[in-house]
């Protein structure tokens, strides 16, 4: 056991209380068990343990992960931290914030803190955050520090749940998340808008202040509307860690409201959709129940290919319809396996040459790529592609390429001849109502999701007097070739 304050180890974990030295070194102290636990089970470099106990199961699991441990005197943990009575562990980790250029594409939510000077605020609101499902904390460079032992305390292992950026410039980091789709909304008192009459649903950052003054006017002048927190009682004000709590949980409601909106607007066009698959396969099965012997062998051929296309098409609809209902509950699962991609698009090209009426589709890949992904999810990407440039492209084949780079794979569909405006190729990935427009109206809303779910995306680009679907995720461990 050492009992010295003066063990080099020992020292130089002493002197992270104060920032010039974290800065130094680049190094910060958790405190206490949960801090810890988080800590060893996010990926952080923890670089030492320190308990005053006997070696107990976190103990333990910092020495399987190679972290060295010190069994030092409950007076040499009173003075490494920073309350009045110690939990008996402590860890030195390598900093873990991350910069501006780090931030989510496509962010849902994001909490930036403007001077905001006390660390229990600091650290409450990136729990909240984490809690509510933000993407992001962004501190600016006139805010208390990240690392300091009460913030990084008050966060309860949040800090290493969600991406932290410090250290800002207020207008840059809201350039660069104006710049990835969001609004932003300057949170005060005697702000303009009220935040229950927000739609939240679509990309959002909060911006909140200091908690004496709250935003400097050139600074809240930033965003795209000043937001108060309703207040119904007699309390004159929320402060910032309640209020930060309050914005965050109401844009988790939204979301997952607006969610159940989607979910119901999907419904109503999957049972539209089958419609017409049930109705053709009920004329042809009548036809050929009460007419067979009438019928020429073409005839037969030719309705019984029919009964298997819309059976397809009918089972294709059923599986987007199951997903979208998985994907909004957070309950889809997905089953990697080896996938020939061109094998892949060949089936749904033979699928597809069912129905005479529909253009052919056509692979057009030199090589031949192999992905470990969910082979169904991914049929079904490229079968909401198909569908969407047979009604949106006028002209030729659908043309399908693939590759493999840098551990992704990327598959594209491209057909001639389109009249949509970005904007409105844009908008096929939302749910839409019956009656609102031609086309299907689920497929890429399900194929978004999907696409996310194995850490990818989906775009769409109105080029070359065409319409080009793009599918970017990860390829696991596939080969490069067959």
């Amino acid at each position: 056991m050492i009992t010295s304050l003066k063990n080099p180890k020992v020292a130089a974990a002493a002197r992270l209380k104060k920032r010039a030295f974290r800065e130094a070194d680049g190094r910060f102290l958790v405190e206490g068990p949960q801090g810890v636990r988080e800590a060893l089970g996010s990926g952080a470099v923890v670089e030492l343990l320190l308990h005053s106990g006997p070696p107990d199961d976190l103990v333990e699991a910092a020495r399987r992960a190679g972290v060295e441990t010190l069994h030092v005197s409950e007076e040499v943990m009173s003075r490494l931290t920073s309350t009045v009575t110690p939990q008996g562990v402590l860890t030195v980790v390598r900093f873990v914030h991350v910069g501006l250029e780090a931030l989510p594409q496509e962010p849902a939510c994001v909490a930036v803190l403007h001077s905001v000077r006390d660390p229990g605020n600091a650290g409450t609101v990136m729990r909240s955050a984490d809690a509510a499902g933000a993407d992001a904390v962004v501190f600016s460079a006139t805010s208390v520090d990240v690392y300091n032992p009460k913030t990084v305390r008050a966060s309860a292992g949040s800090l290493f749940h969600l991406p932290v950026v410090r250290g800002t410039d207020t207008a840059e980091s809201l350039e660069a998340l104006r710049s990835r789709g969001c609004r932003v909304y300057a949170m005060d008192a005697g702000g303009d808008a009220d935040l229950y009459e927000l739609d939240l649903t679509l990309p959002t950052t909060f911006l909140f202040g200091n908690e004496a003054w709250g935003l400097p006017p050139e600074v809240a002048s930033l965003a795209d509307a000043t937001v108060r927190v309703p207040i119904r009682g007699r309390a004159e004000s929320l402060n910032l860690a309640a209020a930060a709590t309050v914005c965050l949980f109401e844009w988790a409601r939204q979301l997952r409201d607006g969610r159940r909106v989607a979910l119901e607007s999907v419904i109503a066009s999957a049972a539209h959709d089958i419609r017409s698959p049930l109705t053709a396969m009920k004329g042809f099965g009548y036809a050929l129940s009460t007419r067979w012997d009438q019928m020429a062998e073409e005839d037969r051929t030719l309705m019984l290919r029919g009964i298997v296309y819309d059976t397809d098409r009918l089972n294709m609809i059923v599986r987007q319809l199951v997903d979208a209902a998985r994907g909004v509950a957070g309950a889809l699962e997905l089953y990697p396996e080896r996938v020939d991609v061109q094998a892949l698009v060949e089936r749904v090209a033979q699928s597809a040459a069912r129905d005479p009426d529909r253009p052919p589709v056509v692979w057009e890949s030199p090589d031949r790529p192999v992905a470990f992904l969910d082979p169904d999810r991914l049929q079904l990407v490229l079968e909401a592609f198909v569908e969407a440039e047979v009604w949106w492209a006028g002209e030729g084949p659908i043309r399908v390429t693939a590759r493999r780079s840098d551990g992704r794979l990327v598959l594209e569909a491209f057909r001639a001849g389109t009249e949509l405006t970005p904007e409105g190729a844009v908008a096929l990935f939302q749910p839409r109502s019956p009656g609102t427009g031609a086309g299907s109206k689920i497929g890429l809303f399900v194929a978004h999701g999907v696409a996310e779910a194995q850490g990818g995306t989906v775009a769409v680009e109105v080029a070359n007097g065409g319409l080009r679907f793009r599918l970017d995720v990860p390829a696991g461990d596939g080969e490069r070739a067959v």
